[in-house]
């Protein structure tokens, strides 16, 4: 629904909260429903394998996806121990705890650190009633 000239109607603001509300409560169902087919997945092949199953026309499917990375720490002390440091990362950061004391102590002006900062915005709605329904 494109609102050509925009304004708001208590219709509306009632229609979101309720929507909102009913999406809220699908998504626990669902959540319990996920939750009841991966104990069957679990209890049949087990936790990390991948299945199927059709029933009444509807096919569910489990897929597994793998993820690895490194421990940090411990890769790092391994390469460390076999002299492989050009395997090892250097990462300069700003570390925004002393910078933002270094401000508040006077060391730094704000003024130096112009087109520093990314600044970013992100929209949110939120509507709730205030009498009790």
């Amino acid at each position: 629904m494109i609102l050509k000239d925009t304004f708001i109607t208590g219709d509306m603001l009632v229609q979101y909260y309720e929507l909102n509300k009913q999406k809220k409560e699908i998504e626990l169902e669902m959540d319990t429903l996920k939750d009841a087919f991966h104990q069957y997945f679990n209890q049949l092949i087990g936790p990390n394998d991948k299945g199927e199953i059709t029933i009444s026309g509807y096919k569910l499917q489990r897929q597994i996806r793998k993820t690895e990375k490194y421990n940090d720490e411990e890769t790092i002390k391994r390469l460390e121990e076999l002299q492989l440091n050009d395997l090892i990362q250097v990462v300069k950061k700003p570390d925004d705890v002393k910078i933002k004391s270094a401000l508040h102590l006077g060391l730094l002006k704000e003024e130096q650190l112009d087109g520093c900062i990314i600044t970013t915005y992100s929209p949110a709605i939120s509507v709730k009633t205030l009498a009790p329904r």
